[in-house]
């Protein structure tokens, strides 16, 4: 297939488009370049340099390339940023993702994987979170993601517009070629990470009173080459629908910190902050669905697997992307 990859020079859509591109896919790569790097783009990708917000750089770009279907990642996602700066999500997430689905319907392009949140949901009713639970977003980031996905079903019923939403907390890991290089870093991982590489002094845990075994927060860490998988998968869906994905257990930060000390060899000096607002203690997605309907299957069930291919990656670049 011909896969026109909105915001492809970012983290995951990178990654995303390197294993199209293995894949034999035909990939071309439509970014701003404002939180992508030039240099996460895979040499055989076409690049369109252009932002979401002027209509006639998308038009142009799918008259160009022409793609039987468009794969969007190009989104704002700092969820502290979303509460001191709403209107930046809503515009870019929600305004700017329309004259993306109204070029792809006036160039006949009418297949969309959306790569959205599972902050979408909110505090979760129960764990492991799947897609039946109520979404009641608490900040403008889950909230312009929902707001998305509701138009993508009117796009779908009045345009035929086909889409799938993919749902998930925490990206991780890196391929060989493609790694994590976030201008505002607020991942765990490659924070820690920072601190082996002597590029910081310690790693910081927020909150080590929550009732789970150890205190500290647990979450759901997916391997990024199973997510890639995911949304390549999700190109042959049947019909419009909305997956939650992941691993099905969690890790907690002291569990992270330590399976880095483990891999890394490095003390990684620790300092325990106060709690930060609206951190729940568990974050844990379902996934029962997409392996029953699209026949999803993780290679990378353990944590330890995800942070080596991290390691690996941010020992081959220490700068990241260098940009």
């Amino acid at each position: 297939m011909k896969i026109l990859v909105v915001g492809g020079a970012g983290y995951i859509g990178s990654i995303c488009a390197e294993l199209l591109l293995d894949e034999g896919h035909s990939v071309a790569v439509f970014d701003n370049l404002t939180e992508g790097h030039r240099r996460a783009i895979d040499a055989r990708a076409e690049l369109f340099e252009g932002d979401l917000s002027e209509r006639s750089a998308i038009d142009a770009a799918l008259k160009s390339f022409t793609p039987e279907a468009v794969m969007h990642f190009a989104a704002s996602a700092l969820v502290g940023e979303s509460m001191q700066n709403p209107s930046k999500y809503f515009r870019n997430n929600v305004a700017n993702g329309l004259n993306l689905l109204d070029a792809m319907i006036a160039a006949d392009v009418k297949r969309l994987v959306f790569s959205s949140t599972c902050a979408t949901f909110g505090p979760p009713d129960r764990i492991p979170l799947d897609e039946t639970q109520p979404q009641r977003p608490i900040n403008p980031y889950g909230e312009s993601k929902l707001a998305f996905e509701r138009i993508l079903r009117w796009y779908d019923e009045i345009h035929g517009l086909r889409f799938v939403a993919l749902r998930y907390f925490n990206a991780a890991g890196a391929s060989e070629k493609f790694g994590e290089d976030h201008r505002i870093e607020t991942h765990l991982i490659p924070n820690v990470l920072k601190v082996a590489l002597g590029q910081k002094s310690h790693v910081e845990i927020y909150g080590t009173d929550y009732d789970t075994p150890d205190g500290t927060c647990i979450r759901d860490y997916i391997h990024i080459l199973d997510l890639s998988q995911a949304h390549i998968l999700a190109l042959d869906a049947p019909k419009s629908d909305f997956y939650n994905i992941g691993t099905g257990g969690g890790t907690s930060v002291r569990e992270v910190i330590d399976t880095c000390r483990a891999i890394t060899g490095c003390e990684l000096p620790v300092v325990e902050k106060p709690r930060r607002a609206g951190d729940p203690p568990r974050l844990i997605a379902a996934s029962e669905k997409i392996k029953r309907e699209l026949g999803w299957q993780p290679r990378f069930q353990r944590i330890d697997a995800i942070i080596e291919s991290a390691w690996k990656w941010h020992q081959q670049f220490p700068n990241g992307y260098g940009d």
